[in-house]
């Protein structure tokens, strides 16, 4: 039988990598990458498959791939992805997963981090496109606007925050407050996010999208 996403949901050790790598982030002064990161990640990775017409057993890899994809950070933020990718073979392999979903998973996390990322499967591309489009206000942790760096500031402009699929693409659409982050803003901290979310559409067969305030940008 199948290893399924609720039994590494409710794995201890797995949770308490998370909960662990978010207390090193939050001290390093980095938005929210605990339970509410992993699971949107998780829960939209899946979504984008289904709705792609992958079959069921994908899309739950890429939702274990998207619960597991931040434990890298625990050991540092430099190369999180690559050594998540570690410590999830060794999780995985524990669990009873066989070595072909191992690899899809562990592949998908080592191949999720801006630096060295590249869409190489579908589970991966699914990742990418979920975790680099989880922009929202309540990611951000410093409780004094007067000190927010520009992390801050474009986190806590968004207003709303939706991805769609439809018509062969990808749609990343943000509403964001533009007394606060200015749309170019944005853009010179995400702009490398966005140029891998097209490649990860791209890869799935779509095309990648971003409108801003109404207007399309990508």
């Amino acid at each position: 039988m199948s290893v399924t996403l609720e039994q590494v949901k409710h794995n201890e050790e797995v949770n308490t990598y998370i909960r662990k790598a978010d207390e090193s982030l939050r001290a390093l002064g980095f938005t929210e990458h605990s339970f509410a990161h992993v699971g949107r990640v998780s829960a939209l990775a899946s979504q984008i498959l289904v709705t792609l017409g992958y079959d069921a057993r994908t899309a739950e890899l890429a939702a274990i791939a998207g619960w597991l994809h931040d434990i890298g950070n625990v050991v540092n933020r430099i190369d999180h992805a690559q050594s998540g990718a570690v410590m999830a073979f060794r999780i995985l392999d524990k669990m009873g997963f066989p070595p072909e979903e191992t690899a899809t998973i562990i592949t998908a996390i080592g191949n999720h981090d801006e630096g060295t990322a590249f869409p190489v499967n579908a589970v991966a591309a699914a990742l990418i496109l979920a975790d680099k489009t989880d922009v929202r206000a309540n990611r951000v942790r410093n409780i004094d606007p007067a000190t927010y760096d520009i992390h801050d500031r474009v986190n806590s402009s968004v207003r709303e925050s939706k991805v769609t699929l439809e018509n062969g693409e990808v749609r990343l659409t943000l509403t964001i407050d533009t007394q606060m982050c200015a749309v170019m803003d944005y853009f010179e901290i995400f702009l490398d996010r966005m140029i891998l979310c097209r490649k990860a559409a791209e890869a799935l067969g779509q095309k990648f999208a971003l409108v801003i305030n109404g207007q399309r940008i990508l």
